[in-house]
């Protein structure tokens, strides 16, 4: 009897290690990923920040999108490093078996989930907010730099060309903005194509600001934007309570 209890504990015993050791190699892969990936997209921001209108000689043509209405390398930088930093908590805690890391990581994964919650809840209920917000953000760019810096300027024609909208409200973006005190014109977009893009013509052709543009295409394309979202949020959950599941098993073994 005393064997068979024996054998069926030892039993009980190495399924669970076997399952603890399942779920760290798992940790350590998916951790792998993420951390190249951080990497990869560090270093494309880089890229962008060193020399841009390579890029955008490469990927304009699929490169209008919202990431456009920012400054796409510092983005790029800062999802990388944030990748990176939760990759190597997750992939080298497992690793070691490191209480102190697995429990950041969790942290961290907590941190971001609780922010990206936060950020979805004031767009979906606070959009007019979140477009003063950038408007007080982008606008003065578009009067300082648009027409100045080659980059910028390249990012604002082709999202403007392809969404088919005029700075980030309308036209008025432009006022008083060194491109206009240049040229005393509006970029062509504010105006459909007419020319010269004045003034009069810029207010006839009334064309909508990327702002709500940009909007209307996350409305028009919710389903999918729900999606990939829930799936972020699947992910971060998933991470967290296995990086938990480690932490709280790693006494037992």
């Amino acid at each position: 009897m005393r064997s068979g209890r024996g054998a069926r504990t030892g039993l009980r015993s190495g399924a669970k290690m076997g399952c603890f050791t399942f779920i760290k190699v798992m940790m350590i892969l998916f951790n792998l990923a993420i951390f190249l990936s951080g990497g990869t997209l560090l270093g494309v921001g880089i890229w962008v920040t060193v020399d841009g209108q390579s890029f955008l000689d490469i990927f304009g043509a699929i490169s209008s999108s919202i990431l456009q209405v920012v400054n796409v390398s510092y983005f790029l930088i800062v999802i990388g490093a944030i990748l990176l930093v939760i990759g190597f908590l997750g992939c080298y805690g497992a690793q070691k078996e490191s209480k102190c890391l697995l429990m950041m990581f969790f942290a961290v994964v907590l941190i971001i989930f609780i922010a990206e919650v936060a950020a979805a809840v004031v767009a979906l209920v606070y959009t007019g907010v979140a477009g003063t917000l950038l408007t007080a953000v982008v606008t003065p760019l578009l009067k300082d730099k648009y027409g100045v810096d080659k980059s910028f300027t390249h990012i604002w024609n082709v999202t403007m060309t392809e969404v088919h909208c005029c700075g980030l409200n309308n036209y008025t973006d432009f006022n008083d903005s060194v491109w206009y005190k240049d040229h005393g014109t509006y970029p062509e977009p504010c105006c459909n194509g007419t020319q010269p893009c004045t003034y009069t013509a810029a207010a006839e052709s009334n064309v909508t600001g990327c702002f709500n543009q940009i909007l209307e295409e996350i409305r028009t394309h919710a389903g999918v934007v729900g999606g990939v979202a829930a799936g972020i949020a699947a992910l971060e959950i998933a991470a967290m309570v296995v990086a938990m599941y480690l932490y709280c098993h790693l006494d037992q073994k």
